[in-house]
């Protein structure tokens, strides 16, 4: 028996998307769907307007969620972050209904399936890869759309042999600095360097080679995409946030941005703004957030108070 309520709100919902939603007749928008019938009638002068409308939903209909996932045959999306791409079958670890004397049978059903899903050395290194790029997303507080896109960047540079010659751990995190790039989430070199092995410069060296090989188009980072997460980490107000988010755009547009570190360039913002907004932090403080140091803090400070002619306290 059909679901007759969701029936006639998803039917609804298409008839309202069709150009023939008016009645030829009476030209009267106020039509009306019989689920039972499979008809479309209009509600003024009783005009039928279609009938034997297909049905493009389920035949089936759920009560709850548990029915719902059970009575479904779709299953859940492709993940690329997973060797095999989330389509293995796992045995349920619970021996529910299991005789005593099945325990151990069951127990080397589980062992042997999930041997079998990671079988030869190629799906062994791509599940520990993925398995990296997983932990060091989670570590770092990434959404999982970077997660996904990592694990894609990695794929494809196992695909073109890309990672001969090279370390996992250094793919690894350069493909998650590509793929934050690409989701513009503001991560720098540095910060991806301590949750990983690898050192700054071998992150950077392959994170170029692999955007040239894979042709990655990456548009280059700006000041202001980092300026609310260090605001928010030295608890500066949002007058100070968009003060200093003003500052960069100005030092970007002037060209002052070019060939400096974006991190940089933020942090001598959000100094400035501090200090017009009269809600000063040290210059320690701003260098340890923004992973610069003091000197380069310094450096950008002055030059961008001095192109920019900021009247500072």
């Amino acid at each position: 028996m059909k679901n007759k309520r969701s029936l006639k709100k998803s039917t609804e919902e298409d008839i309202n998307h069709m150009p023939e939603n008016i009645c030829p007749e009476c030209n009267s928008t106020d039509l009306d769907y019989n689920s039972s019938r499979a008809e479309l009638t209009c509600k003024r002068c009783g005009l039928v307007i279609d009938e034997n409308i297909i049905d493009h939903g389920p035949e089936w209909r759920a009560f709850n969620p548990e029915q719902r996932n059970s009575r479904a045959r779709t299953g859940a999306p492709l993940r690329n972050g997973i060797h095999d791409f989330g389509l293995g079958a796992d045995i349920d670890w619970k021996n529910n209904n299991i005789s005593s004397k099945n325990v151990a049978k069951y127990y080397r059903m589980r062992k042997w399936n999930k041997k079998l899903r990671v079988s030869g050395s190629r799906d062994r290194s791509l599940a520990f890869a993925l398995t990296q790029i997983n932990n060091k997303c989670s570590s770092m507080g990434l959404p999982n759309d970077v997660r996904e896109n990592a694990s894609l960047i990695y794929r494809k540079a196992l695909e073109n042999r890309l990672i001969i010659g090279r370390t996992v751990e250094g793919v690894v995190s350069a493909s998650i600095y590509i793929a934050c790039r690409q989701c513009n989430i503001p991560r720098t070199l540095a910060e991806i360097a301590v949750e990983s092995s690898a050192s700054k410069k071998q992150i950077a060296r392959i994170q170029r080679s692999l955007a040239r090989e894979l042709k990655i188009k990456l548009t280059p980072p700006s000041p202001s995409d980092y300026i609310p997460r260090f605001a928010t980490e030295l608890e500066l107000s949002g007058k100070s946030q968009a003060k200093a988010i003003k500052i960069a755009e100005q030092s970007k547009n002037r060209g002052l941005a070019n060939g400096k570190g974006p991190n940089g360039i933020a942090a001598a913002a959000l100094y400035i703004a501090s200090l017009m907004v009269n809600e000063r932090k040290s210059q320690r403080d701003i260098a340890e957030v923004a992973g610069v140091t003091e000197v380069t803090l310094r450096n950008r400070y002055k030059e961008l108070s001095e192109n920019l002619n900021l009247a500072l306290i």
